[in-house]
């Protein structure tokens, strides 16, 4: 189960919606091994496009050095889908590296609401798994 902070939820749902129609991606570092998303982390999707996100290869270099320095691994990698429901497609699994991470999509195909979802991706296994937004963490 992944459980996420109402202000975190807000920004990631926030994030897609400002990036509509491109796909919006990010990250939400946490202490490692605590499995707690704090650290929102924004990114840019480099590939600007409404059907594919990519990180910036200087941006994730940059990231991975910070969680580095803090002791904070990827807890959340996010992105969005713009037209389609939010599921992990083919790409979005083989490019799935973080066996550990909480991997949220979030679809702004309606434009009144977000659906939000999380997965475990391990090995080309998709697995959905109950979000609880609480308060705070």
């Amino acid at each position: 189960m992944l459980e996420i902070a109402q202000p975190t939820y807000d920004l990631i749902v926030a994030h897609a919606r400002r990036d509509h129609p491109d796909e919006a991606c990010g990250v939400v570092a946490g202490r490692v091994g605590s499995g707690r998303p704090e650290r929102f982390v924004p990114m840019l999707n480099a590939a600007r496009s409404p059907t594919f996100y990519e990180f910036d290869s200087a941006d994730l270099l940059k990231l991975y050095r910070e969680m580095d320095e803090r002791d904070e691994e990827p807890v959340v990698i996010y992105h969005s889908h713009t037209a389609t429901e939010a599921y992990p497609s083919r790409t979005d699994i083989s490019l799935a590296m973080e066996p550990g991470a909480h991997y949220v999509l979030v679809s702004t195909r309606e434009p009144d609401s977000a659906e939000f979802r999380s997965y475990r991706i391990v090995d080309g296994e998709v697995t959905e798994e109950e979000v609880r937004v609480v308060d705070a963490l």
